[in-house]
């Protein structure tokens, strides 16, 4: 070509949970059946929608304004809502005007670190939910930074290490927090959150906060909404309807800019990213009518609570069948629908390996094999000789090596099989080394 055509960008592009699937059709056209642990998607996994919350979604079709534009940042009355919403609870107060509409949260990611200057950095934790990772590596071309989530200590933030980088890297300008975490399953007590909202304030920092997963802490877990804690500070909350409704393929989700008043270079910067969703018109029209006649309806409450109590018997039942496998450790979710599997050190020095049949198979797992990080490799002998796809721990910018999986399937019986054979599998990968 005339000129290069491939952005100095496009090699810090990585999506791990999807990037696994490329390797398991591969598994599949050799005559495996795969089940999907990689993706979080609960409609996928056998979850269906409440009838009720059907039943709105139907009255929403019949309305006009569903099928057109909408304004770039969104119906004013859903905006109007969820601002409401905001302000029912302590700390931060928001107007509609600080509320913005996006094709899902990916939508917003991708807005939020795209239109940020190159030379202003988003730290943010390790494990790295990959979408995050990305667009804030993509947008300057530079390798993500990041700060420490301690496995020792329930995988919340490491304050000292956070504290130690933002120190000696001056071009770190925001924080990102995702909680509850993805792929940790971690949820974060009030005073870990305080300790970042002081970070921040004290040098003079944004926060970006997922809470994607925020009405799907387990019971018994505490925590709370970053406004709540983050009252003078300017931050960007990332919230949808993805997971909790769940409606994944809505692509609805928006932002909740808070205190944005407290910096004009931070509110110019907001301006930018709602220029760049102008360009592109607006976002989906039909879920947005839906989220405020959803959340102001008596049953939600009721909806988000079940749910949660589902996941956490799910994360009960996974821990109790890994928890006495030698060479894992097993950290126990308190929230979302994820669990992680680490490995203990030196688990994995060896050549593990699991028992393939198919001749074949087993020479594409030895060539996918070569050069991987160890506990990618034990992904793909899992996906070949069990049909299980996991995602590998270091494929989120981790480095401890280990697997998450998804809480999601909806069939007792094979959702015991799922946990029952991860573990089988986990000592026969473990224990081959000796052999």
């Amino acid at each position: 070509m005339r000129a290069n055509l491939v952005s100095p960008s496009a090699s810090h592009l990585s999506y791990a949970i999807r990037d696994i699937v490329k390797f398991g059709e591969v598994v599949r056209r050799h005559g495996v059946e795969v089940t999907w642990e990689n993706i979080g998607d609960p409609i996928a996994k056998g979850e269906t929608v409440a009838p009720w919350i059907r039943g709105i979604m139907h009255e929403v079709v019949e309305l006009n304004d569903s099928w057109g534009y909408c304004p770039t940042e969104g119906f004013l009355e859903a905006r109007e809502a969820l601002a409401a919403h905001v302000n029912l609870r302590p700390g931060a107060r928001v107007g509609s005007n600080d509320i913005i509409f996006f094709n899902g949260v990916a939508d917003a990611v991708a807005k939020v670190y795209g239109f940020l200057s190159p030379h202003a950095r988003v730290i943010g934790p390790s494990p790295a939910y990959s979408t995050h990772s990305s667009a804030e590596s993509a947008h300057c071309a530079l390798p993500h930074l990041t700060y420490d989530l301690d496995p020792d200590n329930g995988w919340l933030p490491d304050l000292d290490d956070l504290r130690r980088k933002i120190e000696k890297n001056p071009s770190i300008a925001g924080i990102l927090i995702i909680n509850p975490n993805n792929p940790t399953g971690a949820v974060y007590p009030v005073a870990v959150l305080e300790e970042i909202v002081n970070l921040a304030r004290e040098f003079c920092l944004f926060l970006v906060a997922d809470e994607i997963y925020i009405h799907m802490v387990f019971p018994g877990v505490e925590t709370v909404h970053l406004s709540e804690v983050a009252t003078d500070v300017p931050a960007i909350v990332m919230r949808g309807i993805s997971k909790e409704l769940p409606w994944p393929g809505s692509r609805c989700g928006w932002i909740e800019v808070l205190n944005r008043s407290a910096d004009s270079n931070f509110s110019s910067y907001v301006d930018s990213v709602v220029a760049a969703k102008r360009l592109e018109v607006c976002s989906t029209s039909g879920p947005q009518l839906a989220v405020p006649r959803i959340f102001g309806d008596p049953r939600y409450t009721g909806h988000l609570a079940a749910r949660a109590q589902m996941y956490a018997d799910r994360a009960k039942e996974a821990g109790e069948a890994l928890q006495d496998v030698p060479g894992i450790r097993v950290h126990p979710a308190q929230g979302a629908f994820y669990m992680t599997v680490l490995f203990e050190h030196g688990a994995l020095d060896g050549e593990n390996r699991l028992t393939i049949s198919d001749s074949e198979l087993r020479e594409v797992v030895a060539s996918q094999c070569k050069g991987a990080a160890a506990d990618a490799r034990f992904v793909y002998h899992l996906l070949a000789s069990r049909g299980i796809c996991v995602v590998p721990l270091t494929g989120f910018y981790s480095p401890h090596p280990g697997f998450r999986f998804t809480l999601l399937e909806t069939d007792d019986a094979k959702r015991a099989w799922i946990f029952r054979t991860l573990a089988e599998a986990l000592v026969e990968y473990l224990e081959s080394v000796k052999g």
